[in-house]
């Protein structure tokens, strides 16, 4: 979420985006449960976790799609539980509507945007968008479970691939330090700007 919010602060910094612009702007396709959110949820309110929206994550965790557009359809049923920036409250859509929002201000896809725009510049080059990807790795990590206290279980990956910009990045310790290293030096990593500094600040500040 981290890396899907930093794109839009890139974008921002680019002139292609108004983090205080409202969301239904950029994505035509996209509306909400009633006018109030429509007129005024805007991507901050969404990076934010403010919108008014309780996480619904069985709308997209139980009825799995490959389709990014049948996700940002399912969000104009999604009923709010508070009104707007009322209340925090943790919302996955909300990110991956912001990885439309990249995709549609680019022309290009929320993993070529993240690939082009961060994972290369931050020499995280063996960090990838997809668990796809991940189990051809020659060292992957496997998850497992534990069934009746003794019997261990390698348990399968789970694709979210359309859900992606909520979450679907898959990386190592040593990778990551370079993204950690980028914001303890206001957004630069080997003396270039990856992360603009104007959004680091915004994103290091209380919002809600």
């Amino acid at each position: 979420k981290a890396f899907t919010s930093s794109l839009l602060g890139i974008l921002e910094k680019e002139g292609k985006v108004s983090l205080d612009k409202k969301a239904v702007d950029y994505i035509p396709a996209l509306h909400f449960y009633n006018d109030e959110m429509n007129n005024g949820i805007t991507l901050r309110d969404m990076m934010c976790h403010r919108t008014g929206l309780p996480r619904h994550d069985f709308s997209w965790y139980l009825f799995t799609t490959q389709s990014r557009d049948s996700l940002i359809e399912r969000i104009r049923y999604l009923e709010p539980s508070a009104t707007l920036r009322e209340n925090w409250q943790y919302n996955n859509f909300m990110f991956l509507t912001q990885g439309v929002v990249a995709e549609k201000v680019t022309g290009k896809s929320w993993e070529e945007n993240i690939r082009e725009r961060i994972l290369v510049p931050l020499a995280m080059n063996r960090s990838n968008l997809s668990v796809t990807t991940m189990a051809k790795d020659a060292d992957a990590s496997i998850g497992y479970t534990v069934k009746k206290d003794s019997v261990i279980k390698k348990l399968d990956y789970y694709n979210l691939d359309a859900m992606g910009p909520a979450g679907s990045i898959n990386s190592s310790v040593t990778e990551m330090a370079n993204w950690v290293i980028a914001w303890i030096n206001n957004g630069k990593f080997n003396g270039k700007e990856v992360i603009p500094a104007g959004y680091i600040s915004q994103a290091i500040s209380g919002q809600m």
